[in-house]
């Protein structure tokens, strides 16, 4: 383990820190206020020489021991629906998939022609529609998260990607605003309103902008 110094701490010294070998927990919710992470803990101060036994004692506890009957209830539940034994002929990245979906979003210009679905106002010759798909197609990963949290209220597609996203997503002309107007959705249906755009580039920024605001709005 490197230890970092940081700025403004030069002649610090843990011992300083008034520390031990207790963990205390970020809230009273959990019933204790603290419990020592070895027999005597709480009389052992953290120095330079313990750290690194310190930080694994702590880490085990916090990911192991300390969740451990959170953790059996978990799979006693689960396997009341799904028994975990069924699991076993998938790999770890398979169940992840499963369970979670495609956390990093993929899609191809194609894609998105093929699987979502112009209607009221767009076709898929429509110059809005066509400009949206090379917006979709241009954006970076973390965009196409925030674009999928902001159209389906879930940053990730399902196995299979858009393929498989139920219901298809529907993109339909928004009118009133010009320019001004922003994007709105009906995240329950996948239902995408979109303003007819000058250009691409102000659809990029006005698509953008709405996937980075948080809130709920009726529309």
């Amino acid at each position: 383990m490197e230890l970092v110094t940081l700025p403004g701490t030069a002649g610090a010294r843990l011992e300083d820190l008034c520390l031990h070998f207790v963990f205390n927990p970020s809230s009273r919710v959990y019933g204790y206020t603290e419990h020592e992470l070895k027999p005597g803990g709480s009389n052992i101060p953290l120095t330079l020489h313990n750290v690194e036994e310190f930080c694994d004692l702590t880490r085990t506890f916090c990911l192991e021991t300390g969740i451990s009957r959170q953790l059996e209830s978990f799979e006693a539940g689960f396997t009341r629906v799904f028994p975990l034994s069924n699991l076993r002929i998938f790999t770890p990245e398979e169940c992840r998939l499963l369970l979670c979906g495609e956390m990093s979003p993929d899609w191809s210009r194609d894609d998105i022609l093929q699987f979502t679905e112009p209607k009221f106002g767009y076709t898929r010759e429509s110059e809005g529609f066509l400009n949206l798909v090379d917006v979709l197609v241009e954006m970076s990963g973390p965009e196409r998260k925030n674009f999928l949290q902001f159209a389906t209220g879930c940053s990730s597609l399902p196995p299979g990607g858009l393929a498989n996203l139920q219901p298809r997503l529907t993109v339909v002309k928004k009118d009133g605003g010009g320019d001004s107007s922003l994007p709105s959705v009906n995240t329950c249906v996948h239902y995408l309103k979109l303003p007819e755009y000058s250009s691409k580039e102000v659809l990029r920024q006005r698509l953008l902008q709405s996937t980075r605001e948080k809130g709920f709005h009726l529309n």
